[in-house]
C-alpha cells in the first residue's frame, strides 16, 4: 500500500546535511554575528562615539544598573552595547577582507606556481617558506612600526595572515588535477589557459578553498584584535573588539563588563567558526567517511 511522504522536519534536514546540534548553534551564531555587523545603524541604541560623563563606569542592568545602559558604560559614560555592536563591525569587515585578499593572493600565487612550474615555482615556494618562518604577529608589529598605521595598510598586515597556505593548498590541487585526462584533452581542443583554469581547474579546487578559508579565519580575526589590544590596530575614535578589551584591562576589578563582553564575543566568534569550518571540512573533503 502506498503511503504519502510527509516533508522532512527541520531537525531532520539538519540530520541529513550531518549537522551536530552545536554545529547548527554555530551556524546560528555566526549568522547573529553577521545581521549585528550589517544592520549596527539600526540595532545600536546609540553612537558609539556619544558621552555621558555622568554616567560613566555604570554596571550593566542586571548587576544593580538601570535599563538606560543595558550593559553598562565605560570610563567616558559610552554605552558599551552600542559600542560593542560597531566594534563587532568593524573587527568582522576586517577579518573578512583580510581573509579574502589573502585567499585570493595566495591561490593566484598557487596558480602561477603550478601552471609554469620551473623557477617561478622555486621562487614562490621559498616566498612561502619565508612566510611560514616568520609570525605574522611579528610581521605586522614590524611594518606598522616602519609606516606607521592607516586602515588600508592594517587591512593588507592582517591579509598576510595565512596567505601561503592557500598558495600551498592551490599549488597541490592544480599540479594533481591539470594531469588528469578531462584537462589535457580540453588542452588538445586548444583551450587557452585563462579558460583551462577558470572554466576547469578553479571549480574544481574551489570547495578545497572555501574550507580553507573558513579555517583560518578565526586566525584572522585574532591577530586583528591582538594588534588592537596592543593599541596598533583600529585607533580611537573608532572602535573593535580588540580596541575595546586593550581599553578595559585597566577597569577589570572595579568595571569587569568593559573588558569581559567584548572578550566573550571574540571567543564565541572564534570558536562558532572553527567549529563551522570543522564541519564543512568533514563534509566537502571526498576522504571522509559519513557513513
Amino acid at each position: 500500500m502506498a503511503t504519502l511522504e510527509t516533508p522532512a522536519p527541520a531537525q531532520g534536514r539538519s540530520a541529513s546535511l550531518g549537522m551536530s546540534p552545536v554545529v547548527v548553534i554555530s551556524t546560528a551564531f555566526l549568522f547573529f554575528m553577521v545581521c549585528v555587523a550589517v544592520f549596527a545603524e539600526w540595532l545600536a541604541p546609540a553612537h558609539f562615539t556619544t558621552q555621558n560623563l555622568a554616567a560613566r563606569l555604570r554596571p550593566p542592568m542586571t548587576v544593580q544598573g538601570d535599563f538606560t545602559y543595558y550593559l553598562g558604560t565605560d570610563q567616558l559614560g559610552r554605552d558599551i552595547l552600542s559600542r560593542l555592536i560597531y566594534a563587532i563591525r568593524t573587527s568582522i569587515l576586517i577579518a573578512v577582507l583580510g581573509t579574502l585578499i589573502g585567499a585570493v593572493v595566495g591561490t593566484l600565487l598557487g596558480f602561477v606556481a603550478a601552471r609554469l612550474r620551473g623557477l617561478p615555482d622555486q621562487a614562490i615556494m621559498m616566498l612561502v617558506d619565508t612566510q611560514a618562518a616568520i609570525p605574522a604577529l611579528l610581521l605586522a608589529l614590524t611594518m606598522l612600526a616602519f609606516f606607521g598605521n592607516n586602515v588600508v595598510l592594517f587591512i593588507i598586515l592582517v591579509s598576510l595572515d595565512g596567505w601561503e597556505k592557500y598558495t600551498r593548498l592551490a599549488r597541490g590541487l592544480v599540479v594533481s588535477e591539470q594531469t588528469s585526462d578531462y584537462i589535457n584533452a580540453v588542452e588538445a581542443l586548444g583551450a587557452r589557459s585563462g579558460r583551462v583554469i577558470l572554466k576547469h581547474l578553479l571549480p574544481n579546487i574551489v570547495a578545497a578553498l572555501v574550507v580553507q578559508a573558513t579555517l583560518n579565519f578565526p586566525g584572522t580575526i585574532l591577530l586583528e584584535t591582538s594588534l588592537s589590544f596592543l593599541g596598533l590596530g583600529v585607533q580611537p575614535p573608532g572602535t573593535s573588539l580588540g580596541l575595546m578589551l586593550g581599553e578595559g584591562r585597566r577597569y577589570l576589578l572595579n568595571a569587569w563588563w568593559i573588558a569581559v563582553f567584548p572578550g566573550c564575543a571574540i571567543f564565541l566568534t572564534t570558536l562558532a567558526m572553527s567549529l563551522f569550518g570543522d564541519w564543512l571540512r568533514d563534509r566537502l573533503d571526498p576522504t571522509v567517511d559519513r557513513g
